[in-house]
């Protein structure tokens, strides 16, 4: 569900087209959402081009959607709040967000404040001068505890720079600037926000994503939603990155070479066997080695079977495959105030 938005008033000539969008999901921020409104226009008032700021409401259950909305038909701020059926999750709330965008670019944050808005400006420009289609934010100087957030967060970073080849200081920095024509071809699904980056270089070459160092600020209202669990939903997503990275289109490849080495080694073992039973005319009903065998045989044959049937699945889901995964209940413009 989409709406037209006005050119935003006060700033540029009615005609120029939309430049920036800036998405920010936010739960559960009755607090910061007022705060967060505010340092955006005072970040954003020097800033030549026609933009607007769009707040993803992912199902908060108190005040911050009522708060949002004092803000909408503001002078001088272009406002749309997106308001969803339920809570879906940041990754949801921001392809929500992304496929409501209609700037040329787009740049995505935390409602937390714990992103500084005044680095957008200098990130548009950023991205421009070195002519990138995504622009990672790399919160230099983390304002989080060590052990919990830091760590955890250092070692993700690695890891996920080492699987994926797009090696960056900072995975989890949600301040990111986009080109509206590649994120718009990504589909971000479960909670795969953390590993855009990844994701966009499946469509466009690494040395297209850059990063830059931003400001970071400690949290000031509500608590994190997120915690030490977090990282093996961290572990158990990269290993879903690299699965669909390198087998997205032909998972039947990866499915398919396991079978292949188990059932070498199932055939290896049987000859064997068999030698020893029918050359040496030794007995072999009893020993481990042929049960061992005959799993990986029947193993094999299966890991070849569910490449095949997910070959099948993946032309499926790219023929058919269009419904989002978020559900929208309103959205909140300066028409809906007329």
């Amino acid at each position: 569900m989409q709406t037209t938005v006005e050119p935003m008033r006060g700033t540029t000539d009615p005609v120029q087209s939309l430049e920036l969008s800036l998405v920010v999901p936010i739960f559960n921020e009755e607090e910061s959402v007022g705060p967060l409104v505010e340092r955006v226009v005072a970040a954003m008032a020097g800033y030549p081009h026609h933009w607007e700021l769009i707040l993803i409401d992912d199902g908060s259950t108190d005040a911050t959607l009522v708060n949002a909305r004092k803000f909408v038909g503001r002078e001088g701020l272009a406002l749309r709040i997106v308001e969803l059926q339920r809570n879906f999750g940041q990754t949801a709330a921001m392809q929500a967000g992304i496929d409501t965008a209609q700037g040329r670019l787009i740049a995505t944050m935390d409602g937390d404040l714990q992103n500084d808005p005044k680095d957008i400006p200098s990130m548009v420009a950023e991205l421009e001068r070195r002519e990138l289609d995504l622009l990672v934010g790399w919160r230099k100087n983390r304002k989080d505890g060590l052990f919990l957030r830091k760590i955890p967060s250092w070692c993700a970073n690695y890891l996920i720079g080492r699987i994926t080849g797009v090696k960056l200081h900072d995975y989890g920095c949600s301040l990111k600037i986009y080109r509206a024509s590649i994120i718009k071809q990504v589909k971000l699904m479960g909670e795969m926000h953390r590993f855009i980056p990844a994701w966009v270089a499946g469509v466009v070459p690494s040395s297209r994503i850059g990063e830059m160092a931003v400001t970071h600020h400690a949290r000031e209202h509500g608590v994190s939603k997120y915690g030490i669990s977090r990282t093996f939903r961290v572990i158990l997503d990269l290993l879903s990155v690299m699965f669909f990275m390198r087998y997205k289109a032909r998972p039947g490849h990866f499915f398919g070479s396991l079978g292949l080495g188990l059932g070498a080694v199932a055939m290896l073992i049987l000859l064997y066997l068999g030698f020893d039973k029918f050359i040496m005319g030794n007995d072999i009903g009893t020993r481990p080695m042929l049960m061992v065998g005959v799993v990986l045989l029947l193993s094999s044959v299966q890991m070849i079977t569910t490449g095949i049937l997910a070959e099948m699945i993946a032309r499926t889901y790219y023929r058919d495959d269009a419904s989002p995964n978020y559900i929208v209940r309103q959205i909140f413009d300066d028409r809906s105030q007329a």
